[in-house]
């Protein structure tokens, strides 16, 4: 239906009382998987690119293609930089026309973190964007190196960095992590039952939805989880169909290589967003 901003998105999301599944890509095969997806399941999505992934997909080349398929898109979706790291990246993303940005400082001393992300919020606002911020420490690393530890998000700081920054929503740390788990997470929901009655309505954002159970997203969801990150998920399964498809008899070519690449995100995309329903319909269904 058309390029939205993130924020009227969530909140549509919110009162139907489903997640939003936000589909980390990485050139145009997963982007035509995710849309692909999203227009089967008449659901809206967010098609995002974490900065340290920029090394491989550059923005410049990106971005235009993740605009221009949202605006084509038989469905809503709000294009987003995810983990933004500095001003200059967003502000770039941004003039490319993405309707969201997200400041990391999760990393950084409380008050420093404010600081930056009220920074960030001001830059989006000014462009009519949405904005997202990290509290807490999410385990792992978006570019699968070394990454840190988990400290879950206190609902006290949450509620002050909130009122502080301005930000729309915000990532919570309670217990994910980012990459593979060696085995299925237990997440803190007593934490993420506090933070969201503390914030009331304002949406939060589950980073490392990746082997996370059904059963934990769906109670997620109940619990005030709004936006939800995939991206692991969409790189391991477009790897396997590419493997299956090398493996195959015969001879092979870029053409079918594409189709293949697309075919795991779309799988992926499509199982998620069902499980993100929550059983809930959307409009026009």
């Amino acid at each position: 239906m058309a390029l939205v901003g993130m924020k009227a998105l969530l909140e549509q999301a919110q009162k139907e009382r489903r997640g939003v599944g936000a589909f980390s890509v990485g050139n145009m095969e997963m982007i035509k998987g995710a849309v692909k997806a999203a227009e089967e399941m008449n659901t809206p999505v967010i098609l995002q690119i974490a900065e340290v992934r920029l090394a491989h997909s550059p923005l410049h080349l990106m971005g235009p293609m993740m605009v221009q398929a949202a605006k084509e898109a038989k469905v809503d979706v709000a294009v987003h930089l995810d983990h933004g790291l500095t001003m200059e990246t967003m502000r770039r993303a941004l003039e490319l026309g993405f309707t969201s940005v997200m400041y990391d400082g999760s990393a950084c001393p409380f008050e420093e973190n404010i600081r930056r992300t009220r920074e960030a919020a001001e830059l989006a606002k000014s462009f009519g964007a949405t904005v997202e911020a990290e509290l807490g420490l999410v385990g792992g690393s978006e570019d699968g190196g070394c990454g840190h530890g988990i400290r879950c998000t206190d609902p006290e700081d949450a509620f002050i960095f909130s009122r502080e920054t301005g930000i729309d929503a915000l990532a919570v740390a309670i217990g994910n992590a980012h990459g593979n788990y060696p085995v299925s997470p237990r997440l803190a929901f007593d934490v993420l039952d506090a933070i969201h009655q503390k914030l009331g309505g304002l949406p939060l954002v589950l980073h490392g939805g990746s082997g996370i159970t059904d059963e934990d997203f769906r109670l997620a969801v109940s619990k005030g989880i709004v936006k939800i990150n995939i991206a692991t998920a969409s790189f391991n399964c477009l790897t396997a169909k590419v493997e299956e498809y090398i493996r195959a008899e015969g001879a092979h070519n870029y053409f079918a290589l594409n189709e293949a690449m697309e075919q795991g995100v779309y799988e992926s995309a499509k199982r998620h967003i069902g499980v993100f329903n929550c059983g809930q319909k959307t409009e026009g269904e």
